[in-house]
């Protein structure tokens, strides 16, 4: 069953690929206070789309194409508020970015959006920091949040604070993380270990496993003999499906540790790819996800203008171009400094509110579910507003 990791190298070449956005690197964003350039609601605001077009690869121009695409739906939606996008292509590498970022910023840029990989955004965060330009990257690696650098992409501590304090409620107290040996891994778990600590929910134990199907099916009689100890109410998992996910699961059933047992908690989303929700080891499990019904509104609409469905992170466009609208129509001339794009009342996207922090993360508002013969079931549905939300 677990013929994914078959060949480790080839899968850890994959999942670097699939998780480029999150953790290509560790990088430092450019020192800024409250700052941000000042807007006159007056004249169009120049806004700068910084999208991968021009690497070669064929996914980069798909992915280019679709964040303009919903970028200019956005648009169709600011009712008059007056923004001025332009595009530039960065070619997926970090001196581009820095390049076409400097470019922006000389043709007048207020704000940019974008660019898709950490280490780009890292990038052009640093290019115009010093031109008091803020930058909402599309990535969801905080490491590259601060300062000027605000991420836009769902992070691993906002869904681990959801799914746990949603645990911490129900009861499942004593929380039992279990990592692979990876960058991702890693940061995943000190996630979770964080929210832990934060819910006031206690931490019964970490375990990880080497990369690589021998090394689950060595870690695993260990993993499930601290569980049978009696002192575990949940085992939150990092894993994907393109990674440990199937055989970890199917694994820890065969040892007697299954979602009926003990619940099980996911940190990615179980229902990508949807094959995911068939895997019995996943029956009965929690993840979180974007509000549903608001992810379809935006799918059905993308694909009646586009003809196709939209990239998975299309919608982070929506979301920088809706949230950029609704400062400018403000009329406040410090509406894209640091305090107008952290307001606390936050923004309205395509897959529910969210709001920016001052260290440059994010939060979003998620909906709970639990895997039930073979469907994501939400059982505990995604906030619409932050009053008394929040972790």
């Amino acid at each position: 069953m677990f013929n994914l990791i078959r060949n480790p190298r080839a899968l850890a070449a994959r999942i670097a690929a699939l998780l480029a956005l999150v953790w290509l690197a560790a990088c430092q964003p450019g020192p800024m206070g409250n700052s941000g350039q000042k807007i006159d609601s007056s004249a169009p605001v120049k806004v700068a789309l910084l999208v991968p077009s021009g690497s070669g690869n064929a996914g980069d121009e798909t992915l280019a194409r679709a964040l303009q695409n919903a970028a200019n739906l956005a648009i169709q939606d600011l009712k008059g508020t007056r923004i001025d996008l332009q595009v530039y292509n960065t070619a997926g590498n970090p001196q581009q970015a820095a390049a076409m970022a400097t470019k922006a910023a000389d043709e007048g840029a207020k704000v940019i959006l974008g660019p898709v990989y950490a280490q780009s955004a890292n990038a052009a965060g640093l290019a115009v920091a010093s031109r008091n330009i803020n930058v909402l990257a599309f990535s969801n690696n905080t490491n590259v949040a601060g300062g000027n650098v605000f991420v836009l992409g769902p992070t691993f501590q906002n869904t681990a604070n959801r799914l746990v304090s949603f645990a911490a409620r129900q009861g499942k107290q004593r929380i039992m993380v279990v990592h692979e040996q990876t960058t991702a891994g890693e940061i995943g778990a000190q996630a979770i270990q964080t929210a832990i600590a934060r819910s006031g929910a206690s931490l019964a134990g970490v375990a990880s496993y080497p990369f690589s199907q021998q090394g689950v099916v060595d870690a695993t009689p260990q993993i499930a003999s601290r569980v049978k100890s009696g002192d575990v109410d949940a085992l939150f998992l990092t894993a994907d499906t393109a990674g440990a996910l199937p055989l970890l699961t199917q694994l820890m059933g065969e040892q007697g540790v299954t979602p009926q047992t003990t619940q099980y908690i996911g940190l990615t989303r179980w229902d990508i790819p949807p094959a995911t929700l068939s895997l019995p080891g996943t029956q009965g499990g929690w993840f979180a996800e974007p509000d549903p019904a608001l992810q379809q509104q935006f799918v059905s609409r993308y694909t009646a203008a586009y003809g196709q469905a939209p990239h998975p992170i299309a919608g982070l466009a929506y979301d920088g171009v809706a949230a950029i609208g609704a400062l400018v129509k403000s009329g406040n001339p410090n509406a894209l400094t640091k305090q107008g794009l952290t307001q606390r009342s936050g923004f309205v996207g395509v897959n529910g509110v969210f709001r920016l922090l001052p260290d440059g993360t994010n939060e979003r508002a998620l909906a709970v579910a639990q895997v039930r013969n073979g469907q994501a079931v939400v059982i505990d549905p995604a906030p619409r507003n932050f009053g008394g939300f929040g972790f």
